[in-house]
Protein backbone atom coordinates (compact mmCIF):
# COMPACT_ATOMS: atom_id res chain seq x y z
CA UNK A 1 0.00 0.00 0.00
CA UNK A 2 1.61 3.70 -1.14
CA UNK A 3 -0.54 5.54 1.24
CA UNK A 4 -0.35 9.76 0.87
CA UNK A 5 2.48 9.66 3.35
CA UNK A 6 4.25 7.50 5.53
CA UNK A 7 5.63 8.09 9.13
CA UNK A 8 9.56 8.48 9.51
CA UNK A 9 10.25 6.47 12.24
CA UNK A 10 14.01 6.59 13.35
CA UNK A 11 16.50 3.42 14.10
CA UNK A 12 14.32 1.92 16.65
CA UNK A 13 17.93 1.59 19.15
CA UNK A 14 18.23 5.35 18.46
CA UNK A 15 14.81 5.76 19.94
CA UNK A 16 15.45 3.37 22.57
CA UNK A 17 18.57 4.87 23.62
CA UNK A 18 16.25 8.27 24.45
CA UNK A 19 14.06 5.98 25.91
CA UNK A 20 16.43 4.78 28.30
CA UNK A 21 17.19 8.43 29.72
CA UNK A 22 13.43 8.58 31.04
CA UNK A 23 13.63 5.34 32.48
CA UNK A 24 16.61 6.51 34.08
CA UNK A 25 15.21 9.81 35.50
CA UNK A 26 11.88 8.99 36.13
CA UNK A 27 10.16 11.89 34.61
CA UNK A 28 7.82 10.90 32.00
CA UNK A 29 6.42 14.09 31.54
CA UNK A 30 6.12 17.95 33.58
CA UNK A 31 8.94 19.34 31.54
CA UNK A 32 11.76 16.55 31.73
CA UNK A 33 15.09 16.90 30.12
CA UNK A 34 14.07 15.99 26.81
CA UNK A 35 11.38 18.55 26.56
CA UNK A 36 13.62 21.35 27.17
CA UNK A 37 16.62 19.78 25.14
CA UNK A 38 14.23 19.10 22.02
CA UNK A 39 12.88 23.43 22.86
CA UNK A 40 16.19 24.45 22.60
CA UNK A 41 17.19 22.68 19.21
CA UNK A 42 14.15 23.23 18.01
CA UNK A 43 14.59 26.98 18.83
CA UNK A 44 17.81 27.10 17.18
CA UNK A 45 17.06 24.93 14.37
CA UNK A 46 14.14 26.96 13.24
CA UNK A 47 15.58 30.55 14.06
CA UNK A 48 12.81 31.98 15.80
CA UNK A 49 13.06 33.04 19.71
CA UNK A 50 10.36 31.37 21.73
CA UNK A 51 8.92 27.77 20.86
CA UNK A 52 7.19 26.05 23.52
CA UNK A 53 6.39 22.51 22.67
CA UNK A 54 2.76 21.50 22.82
CA UNK A 55 0.69 18.15 22.84
CA UNK A 56 -0.87 18.90 19.13
CA UNK A 57 -1.11 21.35 16.70
CA UNK A 58 -5.08 22.22 17.67
CA UNK A 59 -4.29 22.91 21.43
CA UNK A 60 -1.86 25.24 19.98
CA UNK A 61 -4.55 27.08 18.04
CA UNK A 62 -6.92 27.67 20.93
CA UNK A 63 -4.13 28.56 23.24
CA UNK A 64 -2.88 31.04 20.94
CA UNK A 65 -6.88 32.07 20.89
CA UNK A 66 -7.09 32.19 24.63
CA UNK A 67 -3.69 33.98 25.36
CA UNK A 68 -4.36 36.90 23.01
CA UNK A 69 -7.72 37.06 24.43
CA UNK A 70 -9.16 36.99 20.74
CA UNK A 71 -13.25 37.44 21.12
CA UNK A 72 -16.06 38.62 18.27
CA UNK A 73 -14.97 37.66 14.90
CA UNK A 74 -12.07 36.08 13.44
CA UNK A 75 -10.97 35.99 9.61
CA UNK A 76 -9.93 33.33 8.50
CA UNK A 77 -9.40 31.02 5.39
CA UNK A 78 -12.03 28.55 4.20
CA UNK A 79 -9.17 26.50 2.60
CA UNK A 80 -7.37 24.92 5.74
CA UNK A 81 -7.66 21.94 7.64
CA UNK A 82 -10.52 21.54 10.17
CA UNK A 83 -8.61 22.54 13.18
CA UNK A 84 -7.80 25.91 11.63
CA UNK A 85 -11.79 26.69 11.99
CA UNK A 86 -12.94 24.74 14.53
CA UNK A 87 -10.28 26.13 17.28
CA UNK A 88 -11.72 29.67 16.97
CA UNK A 89 -15.19 28.20 17.35
CA UNK A 90 -14.06 26.20 20.19
CA UNK A 91 -13.06 29.48 21.72
CA UNK A 92 -16.35 30.98 21.49
CA UNK A 93 -15.47 33.52 18.66
CA UNK A 94 -16.84 33.14 15.16
CA UNK A 95 -14.58 32.59 11.74
CA UNK A 96 -15.45 35.07 9.33
CA UNK A 97 -14.04 33.75 5.84
CA UNK A 98 -11.84 35.90 2.96
CA UNK A 99 -11.96 33.52 -0.06
CA UNK A 100 -8.37 32.62 -1.19
CA UNK A 101 -5.70 33.64 -4.09
CA UNK A 102 -6.35 31.20 -7.16
CA UNK A 103 -2.83 30.85 -7.96
CA UNK A 104 -1.29 30.59 -4.38
CA UNK A 105 -4.20 29.10 -2.10
CA UNK A 106 -3.60 30.95 0.48
CA UNK A 107 -5.95 33.62 1.91
CA UNK A 108 -6.51 37.04 -0.62
CA UNK A 109 -5.17 39.69 1.38
CA UNK A 110 -7.23 41.87 -0.90
CA UNK A 111 -10.32 40.60 0.46
CA UNK A 112 -9.53 40.27 4.11
CA UNK A 113 -10.08 44.57 4.74
CA UNK A 114 -14.14 43.97 2.95
CA UNK A 115 -14.88 41.32 6.10
CA UNK A 116 -13.84 43.60 9.08
CA UNK A 117 -16.06 44.64 11.28
CA UNK A 118 -16.53 46.26 14.85
CA UNK A 119 -16.09 43.19 16.28
CA UNK A 120 -12.93 41.86 14.09
CA UNK A 121 -10.18 40.89 16.43
CA UNK A 122 -7.83 39.02 14.65
CA UNK A 123 -6.87 37.18 11.31
CA UNK A 124 -5.83 33.68 11.49
CA UNK A 125 -4.49 33.32 8.24
CA UNK A 126 -3.18 29.52 6.91
CA UNK A 127 0.42 29.04 5.15
CA UNK A 128 -0.91 26.08 2.94
CA UNK A 129 1.25 23.62 2.12
CA UNK A 130 3.82 25.33 3.50
CA UNK A 131 3.44 28.36 1.37
CA UNK A 132 3.88 31.99 2.65
CA UNK A 133 0.49 33.97 2.80
CA UNK A 134 1.12 37.37 2.10
CA UNK A 135 2.75 38.31 5.44
CA UNK A 136 3.78 41.70 4.66
CA UNK A 137 0.26 43.03 3.45
CA UNK A 138 -1.26 41.10 6.27
CA UNK A 139 0.83 42.74 8.70
CA UNK A 140 -0.04 46.40 7.05
CA UNK A 141 -4.05 45.68 7.38
CA UNK A 142 -3.51 44.37 11.23
CA UNK A 143 -1.44 47.67 11.81
CA UNK A 144 -3.97 49.90 10.47
CA UNK A 145 -7.11 48.14 11.84
CA UNK A 146 -5.33 46.85 15.21
CA UNK A 147 -5.64 43.50 15.09
CA UNK A 148 -3.64 40.24 16.11
CA UNK A 149 -2.59 37.70 13.45
CA UNK A 150 -1.87 33.77 14.01
CA UNK A 151 -0.58 32.17 11.40
CA UNK A 152 -1.60 28.65 11.10
CA UNK A 153 1.93 26.85 10.22
CA UNK A 154 1.38 23.72 10.58
CA UNK A 155 3.03 22.72 7.24
CA UNK A 156 6.03 25.19 7.94
CA UNK A 157 8.66 23.45 9.74
CA UNK A 158 12.12 24.75 8.28
CA UNK A 159 10.18 26.98 5.79
CA UNK A 160 12.08 30.51 4.98
CA UNK A 161 10.89 34.19 3.38
CA UNK A 162 13.42 36.44 2.72
CA UNK A 163 16.00 34.69 4.40
CA UNK A 164 14.19 34.05 8.10
CA UNK A 165 11.95 31.48 9.26
CA UNK A 166 8.38 32.17 8.58
CA UNK A 167 7.62 31.78 11.93
CA UNK A 168 8.74 34.94 12.94
CA UNK A 169 5.58 36.60 11.50
CA UNK A 170 2.26 37.16 13.24
CA UNK A 171 2.11 37.43 17.18
CA UNK A 172 2.02 33.92 16.96
CA UNK A 173 2.68 31.14 15.02
CA UNK A 174 1.88 27.28 15.82
CA UNK A 175 3.17 24.07 14.50
CA UNK A 176 1.53 20.49 13.75
CA UNK A 177 4.68 17.69 14.82
CA UNK A 178 2.24 15.12 14.64
CA UNK A 179 3.17 11.56 13.04
CA UNK A 180 2.55 12.89 9.52
CA UNK A 181 4.19 15.99 9.31
CA UNK A 182 8.17 16.38 8.12
CA UNK A 183 8.75 16.72 11.47
CA UNK A 184 7.22 14.74 14.03
CA UNK A 185 6.87 13.87 17.61
CA UNK A 186 4.15 11.15 17.37
CA UNK A 187 1.38 13.86 18.23
CA UNK A 188 2.84 16.93 19.01
CA UNK A 189 3.14 20.75 18.03
CA UNK A 190 4.47 24.32 19.23
CA UNK A 191 3.40 27.75 19.35
CA UNK A 192 6.26 30.62 18.40
CA UNK A 193 6.05 34.52 19.10
CA UNK A 194 8.39 37.05 19.98
CA UNK A 195 7.03 38.90 22.76
CA UNK A 196 8.16 37.87 26.35
CA UNK A 197 5.11 38.77 27.89
CA UNK A 198 2.70 37.23 25.72
CA UNK A 199 4.98 33.94 26.07
CA UNK A 200 4.80 33.56 29.09
CA UNK A 201 0.88 33.64 29.03
CA UNK A 202 1.04 31.37 26.57
CA UNK A 203 3.34 28.69 29.01
CA UNK A 204 0.69 28.98 32.00
CA UNK A 205 -2.32 28.66 29.99
CA UNK A 206 -1.35 25.58 28.20
CA UNK A 207 0.04 23.99 31.97
CA UNK A 208 -3.09 24.23 33.96
CA UNK A 209 -2.34 28.26 34.72
CA UNK A 210 0.28 27.31 37.17
CA UNK A 211 2.40 29.25 39.37
CA UNK A 212 4.43 26.73 41.03
CA UNK A 213 2.72 23.52 42.59
CA UNK A 214 0.58 25.40 44.84
CA UNK A 215 -0.32 28.81 43.07
CA UNK A 216 -1.84 29.65 39.50
CA UNK A 217 -1.24 32.93 37.59
CA UNK A 218 -4.74 32.19 36.27
CA UNK A 219 -6.83 30.05 33.67
CA UNK A 220 -5.35 27.07 32.27
CA UNK A 221 -5.36 23.89 30.01
CA UNK A 222 -3.43 20.77 29.77
CA UNK A 223 -1.33 21.27 26.89
CA UNK A 224 1.81 19.71 28.04
CA UNK A 225 3.88 17.37 25.72
CA UNK A 226 5.29 13.99 27.68
CA UNK A 227 8.97 12.74 27.74
CA UNK A 228 7.94 9.71 25.31
CA UNK A 229 7.05 12.27 22.63
CA UNK A 230 10.17 14.28 22.84
CA UNK A 231 12.31 10.92 22.73
CA UNK A 232 11.03 10.86 19.44
CA UNK A 233 11.70 14.07 18.29
CA UNK A 234 14.82 13.95 19.50
CA UNK A 235 15.53 10.85 17.65
CA UNK A 236 14.17 11.94 14.48
CA UNK A 237 15.66 15.44 14.39
CA UNK A 238 18.98 14.54 13.32
CA UNK A 239 17.70 12.98 9.64
CA UNK A 240 15.67 16.46 9.21
CA UNK A 241 18.22 17.38 6.17
CA UNK A 242 18.10 13.99 5.15
CA UNK A 243 14.17 13.83 5.01
CA UNK A 244 13.78 16.79 3.08
CA UNK A 245 16.50 16.01 0.40
CA UNK A 246 14.93 13.13 -0.10
CA UNK A 247 11.02 14.66 -0.88
CA UNK A 248 13.15 17.27 -3.27
CA UNK A 249 13.91 14.30 -5.37
CA UNK A 250 10.53 12.81 -5.16
CA UNK A 251 9.04 16.42 -5.80
CA UNK A 252 11.71 16.97 -8.95
CA UNK A 253 10.49 13.47 -11.02
CA UNK A 254 6.47 14.78 -10.12
CA UNK A 255 7.54 18.04 -11.49
CA UNK A 256 8.83 16.94 -14.30
CA UNK A 257 5.57 15.09 -15.05
CA UNK A 258 3.41 17.93 -14.38
CA UNK A 259 4.97 19.93 -16.86
CA UNK A 260 3.81 17.93 -19.81
CA UNK A 261 0.30 17.94 -18.80
CA UNK A 262 -2.99 19.86 -17.67
CA UNK A 263 -2.69 19.76 -14.33
CA UNK A 264 -1.35 22.62 -12.24
CA UNK A 265 0.52 23.06 -9.32
CA UNK A 266 -0.28 25.98 -6.76
CA UNK A 267 2.26 28.50 -7.12
CA UNK A 268 4.97 29.67 -4.26
CA UNK A 269 5.67 32.92 -2.68
CA UNK A 270 8.85 34.37 -4.23
CA UNK A 271 11.65 34.70 -1.78
CA UNK A 272 10.68 31.18 -0.43
CA UNK A 273 12.60 28.45 0.64
CA UNK A 274 10.10 25.58 0.61
CA UNK A 275 10.33 22.12 2.60
CA UNK A 276 8.80 19.72 0.25
CA UNK A 277 5.68 19.04 2.46
CA UNK A 278 3.18 18.14 0.10
CA UNK A 279 2.99 18.06 -3.32
CA UNK A 280 -0.79 19.15 -4.42
CA UNK A 281 -1.97 18.77 -7.54
CA UNK A 282 -4.97 20.75 -9.52
CA UNK A 283 -7.11 18.57 -11.82
CA UNK A 284 -8.71 20.41 -14.77
CA UNK A 285 -12.27 18.83 -13.16
CA UNK A 286 -13.56 17.34 -10.55
CA UNK A 287 -14.23 14.71 -12.71
CA UNK A 288 -11.31 13.79 -13.80
CA UNK A 289 -10.08 14.02 -10.13
CA UNK A 290 -12.45 11.50 -9.23
CA UNK A 291 -11.12 9.12 -12.03
CA UNK A 292 -8.20 9.10 -11.26
CA UNK A 293 -8.55 8.23 -7.99
CA UNK A 294 -10.34 5.18 -8.23
CA UNK A 295 -7.63 4.34 -10.60
CA UNK A 296 -5.11 4.61 -8.08
CA UNK A 297 -6.88 3.34 -5.81
CA UNK A 298 -7.84 0.15 -7.44
CA UNK A 299 -3.59 -0.39 -7.97
CA UNK A 300 -3.18 0.75 -3.71
CA UNK A 301 -2.13 3.62 -4.13
CA UNK A 302 -3.99 6.31 -1.80
CA UNK A 303 -3.73 10.17 -2.69
CA UNK A 304 -5.72 12.56 -0.22
CA UNK A 305 -8.35 15.40 -1.13
CA UNK A 306 -6.56 17.92 1.27
CA UNK A 307 -8.23 19.60 1.90
CA UNK A 308 -11.42 19.04 0.99
CA UNK A 309 -14.39 20.02 1.90
CA UNK A 310 -14.06 24.07 2.15
CA UNK A 311 -14.33 24.82 5.49
CA UNK A 312 -17.29 27.08 4.57
CA UNK A 313 -19.19 24.50 4.07
CA UNK A 314 -18.93 22.56 7.89
CA UNK A 315 -21.95 21.83 9.08
CA UNK A 316 -22.06 23.71 12.51
CA UNK A 317 -21.16 27.08 10.56
CA UNK A 318 -23.71 29.26 8.10
CA UNK A 319 -22.78 28.72 4.98
CA UNK A 320 -21.23 31.80 3.54
CA UNK A 321 -20.08 31.29 -0.45
CA UNK A 322 -16.57 31.14 -1.18
CA UNK A 323 -15.94 30.40 -4.93
CA UNK A 324 -12.44 29.84 -4.95
CA UNK A 325 -12.05 27.85 -2.25
CA UNK A 326 -14.48 26.24 -2.98
CA UNK A 327 -13.49 25.02 -7.24
CA UNK A 328 -9.59 24.42 -5.51
CA UNK A 329 -11.09 21.96 -2.85
CA UNK A 330 -12.99 19.83 -5.52
CA UNK A 331 -10.26 19.92 -7.55
CA UNK A 332 -6.95 19.36 -5.82
CA UNK A 333 -5.44 16.18 -4.71
CA UNK A 334 -2.16 15.31 -2.69
CA UNK A 335 -0.01 12.93 -4.16
CA UNK A 336 2.09 10.25 -1.72
CA UNK A 337 5.23 12.23 -0.81
CA UNK A 338 7.43 10.48 2.08
CA UNK A 339 11.54 10.01 2.34
CA UNK A 340 10.84 6.10 1.84
CA UNK A 341 8.98 6.36 -1.19
CA UNK A 342 10.61 4.95 -3.90
CA UNK A 343 11.41 6.19 -7.65
CA UNK A 344 9.76 3.34 -9.08
CA UNK A 345 6.65 3.52 -7.23
CA UNK A 346 6.50 7.60 -7.86
CA UNK A 347 6.94 6.50 -11.78
CA UNK A 348 3.75 4.47 -11.17
CA UNK A 349 1.67 6.88 -9.74
CA UNK A 350 2.63 9.02 -12.87
CA UNK A 351 1.81 6.43 -15.41
CA UNK A 352 -1.63 6.23 -13.82
CA UNK A 353 -2.19 9.86 -14.00
CA UNK A 354 -1.28 9.95 -17.40
CA UNK A 355 -3.67 7.19 -17.98
CA UNK A 356 -6.31 9.06 -16.40
CA UNK A 357 -6.50 12.19 -15.63
CA UNK A 358 -8.04 14.86 -18.74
Amino acid sequence: MINVTQTFLPPLEEYTAQLQRIWESKLVTNYGKLVIELQEKLTEFLNVKNLLLVNNGTIALQVAIKSLELKGEIITTPFSYVATTSSIVWENCRPVFADISEDYLTIDETKIEAAITEKTSAILATHVYGNPCAVEAIAEIARRHKLKVIYDAAHCFGVEYKNQSILNWGDVSILSFHATKLFHTGEGGAIVCNDESLEHKIFYHQNFGHDGPERFFGLGVNGKISELNAAMGLAVFPYIEEIIAKRREICEVYNNFVANTNLRKPLVSADTKINYAYYPVIFPTEESLLKTQKALNSENIFPRRYFYPALNKLPYLKYEKMPIAEDISRKILCLPLYAGLAEKDVEKIVEIIIRNAE
